[in-house]
């Protein structure tokens, strides 16, 4: 697989790695099955995915217990990278954000023991919590560094005045937003912040939560999907968004190719720097979307892309 180079670890990770908030919350919850993904996670490894994407609050816990399960022993060959700042309010059933300093600081701890390793490879800031000071949520993050906790920080979903702020105390090692074909925003801006700061880009949602495959057709979500109630996977949305699915297959069809890979090559081709992180826990789609390492896309093909009309619905 072609690779990206992780400049706050001084090593190369191959150039898609592997999201795996799926496997434990968010689409088809009444579908997960661990024995599966632990048999995903180990073909990933096979294949030459080396960098894999987690959070505490996917599931939550269950997902950074499911990569400890499967990675034991692995921690030197591979990043795996969590974050803490958001969590699931127990009273309401909905997220929020948590960043103060001694709560950054038990949760490392506790993401530390439930992925059975000594240090953390890679530690995203989830959110920006707006009542607490970023200084203060980064000044935490980078304290864990110092004290030998985690190798590498990142920012989650920020803007580049917040990286500003942060990188006065920090480098930050990884920037982690959605970037796909019909999220572009992070292009204007972010992305050539990261590009200038030696930062790495690491794109979720690469395959539009699953939209950009062409296999979502209808609204029909159980209520715990997160599309349930995303306005783009209303049903005018979908039907609106047909338009950019048409643009997509024809530069599929000229590579023999399918939609996702498609997808995810336009995300490589955005930078050196960016790395697409799409989710699967299915092993047939796990080969599909790594074989998109393979897909070099012709000027042609990125004018065409790139020509594509805004799509319909916010992202949240």
């Amino acid at each position: 697989m072609r690779q990206r180079w992780l400049h706050a670890l001084s090593r190369p990770v191959g150039a898609i790695g592997l999201g795996c908030v799926g496997m434990s919350a968010e689409y088809h919850p009444s579908a997960i099955d661990d024995m599966e993904s632990l048999r995903v996670l180990a073909r990933a490894v096979e294949l030459g995915v080396s960098f894999f994407d987690t959070a505490d609050v996917y599931g939550p816990f269950s997902n950074e217990r499911l990569l400890g399960r499967a990675l034991t022993g692995r921690s030197g060959d591979l990043v795996v990278a969590t974050k803490a700042g958001m969590l699931i309010d127990e009273a309401t059933g909905q997220t929020r954000l948590r960043a103060d300093p001694g709560y950054l600081r038990a949760a490392c701890d506790a993401s530390l023991r439930r992925l059975r390793v000594d240090v953390l490879d890679l530690y995203y800031l989830h959110r920006v919590d707006p009542a607490v000071p970023l200084e203060e949520s980064w000044g935490a993050l980078a304290g864990l560094v110092a004290a030998g906790k985690v190798r590498a920080i990142g920012l989650s979903e920020v803007s580049v005045a917040e990286l500003d702020r942060a990188q006065v105390i920090h480098p930050v090692a990884s920037v982690q937003s959605e970037l796909s074909l019909w999220t572009r925003g992070p292009l204007a801006d972010v992305v050539p912040w990261c590009g200038a700061h030696g930062a790495l880009f690491a794109a979720y949602a690469p395959l539009g939560r699953g939209y950009l495959t062409g296999t979502v057709r209808s609204a029909g979500f159980e209520p715990a999907d997160i599309r349930s109630g995303n306005p783009r996977f209303s049903a005018d949305a979908i039907a609106a968004n047909e338009s950019l699915l048409a643009v997509i297959e024809r530069v599929a069809g000229r590579h023999e190719a399918t939609l996702a890979q498609v997808a995810i090559g336009w995300v490589l081709a955005q930078g050196e720097h960016i790395m697409p992180i799409p989710g699967t826990k299915k092993l047939r789609y796990l080969a599909e979307n790594i074989r998109a390492a393979d897909v070099v896309l012709s000027a042609t093909d990125l004018a065409e892309l790139n020509a594509m009309p805004a799509a319909v619905g916010d992202r949240y």
